[in-house]
């Protein structure tokens, strides 16, 4: 084995020097999830890494060895091509999935090229222990809850513009949560990827003060929040937002009315049973005939009674409510502030 200094994967964002980070995984490997912002230069294609794999385990250590370095041999002038082309402060930083041998060789290799390297001890599995380790932080929410079309989200963005920590959790997974959230958007990330890009938004809050949230599911399209992250939420207190029905048809007829037809009608196919034949049908003509405000109306007598019933359950948790006639994300994140104050402001 090769030894070469390593950095903990806490020392990458405790004491940022702002170095890049190569990830030298297969491409499978890194489209699965990676650290962001951090660079594939993979040592192995997909199929090679199988196949090291297979040898190691249907043969033995030694011959998956050989086989690695058959395949590795040509590559190593086109490594130090690639990684000198990138821009670094002190070091370049290296990381595979255990900071095991991958790491260690393309380390070394850089190294004797004079190009200044380190790899992660752990790997990029320490990434994600550490990344689990901050996601599951005691953090103190505050979540903002309403029903469908009430401008939770905005309101939670106009918060962020006034200083206040907050994690766009719909903005992270790509997807706004219903059958029709994920209109208008690019594919969703994995959940993996998910994950770390939650660390990501998380990092350098201040764990004293609030962390302000959107009221969600435990899954956002196809993904899934951490399941301690999302029990915290889930039992922290409230802030209760209600907007006027006509209000809400409104500027959710704004928002999906410019998707095609057959995009709404194959999102409300999803919900037929929940939303009850009869009501799925009358939607669907609604939409066959232009007439979205129907359409929308029916679907809110079903999301209504969804919430209703979930927010019902956590009535005690509501530390402020409000109905406003008109939508005003900041005169809203005013309200909340002005209501929240309490001897340690700064926290919120």
């Amino acid at each position: 084995m090769l030894y070469v200094n390593s950095i903990e994967p806490n020392e990458l964002f405790t004491t940022p020097s702002g170095d890049p980070i190569i990830d030298v995984r297969t491409p499978a490997e890194f489209a699965a999830g990676n650290m962001p912002g951090s660079i594939n230069i993979p040592l192995f294609t997909n199929n090679e890494r199988a196949e090291v794999g297979t040898l190691y385990k249907q043969e033995n250590k030694r011959n998956a060895l050989l086989r690695a370095l058959d395949i590795v041999g040509p590559k190593m002038s086109d490594l130090v091509k690639q990684a000198s082309k990138i821009k670094y402060n002190e070091k370049l930083i290296v990381q595979c999935w255990r900071g095991g041998m991958r790491s260690e060789s393309v380390a070394w290799l850089l190294n004797t090229a004079g190009i200044p390297t380190v790899k992660v001890f752990g790997g990029y599995k320490g990434f994600r222990r550490y990344a689990a380790s901050v996601i599951n932080r005691k953090w103190k929410f505050k979540v903002i809850t309403g029903c469908t079309g009430s401008g939770k989200t905005e309101v939670l963005l106009k918060l962020k513009e006034m200083g206040k920590q907050v994690v766009d959790l719909e903005g992270i997974a790509d997807h706004k949560g219903s059958v029709f959230g994920g209109m208008g958007h690019s594919p969703q990330p994995t959940t993996e990827q998910f994950e770390n890009n939650l660390f990501w938004a998380i990092k350098d809050f201040d764990i004293n003060r609030t962390v302000w949230v959107e009221d969600e599911s435990a899954c956002i399209g196809h993904v899934y929040v951490p399941q301690e992250f999302y029990k915290r939420m889930h039992f922290s207190p409230l802030v209760k937002l209600e907007l006027s029905i006509d209000n809400r048809i409104e500027r959710l007829v704004n928002e999906y009315a410019q998707f095609d037809n057959d995009q709404l009608t194959c999102a409300i196919d999803k919900i037929t049973k929940r939303l009850g034949g009869s009501n799925a049908r009358l939607a669907v003509e609604a939409i066959k005939n232009g007439d979205y405000h129907k359409t929308t109306q029916i679907l809110l007598s079903y999301y209504d009674k969804a919430y209703n019933h979930s927010v019902e359950e956590r009535r005690s948790q509501i530390e402020f409510e409000k109905a406003y006639e008109h939508f005003n994300a900041e005169a809203m994140a005013k309200d909340i502030l002005e209501a929240l104050k309490t001897n340690n402001p700064s926290q919120l």
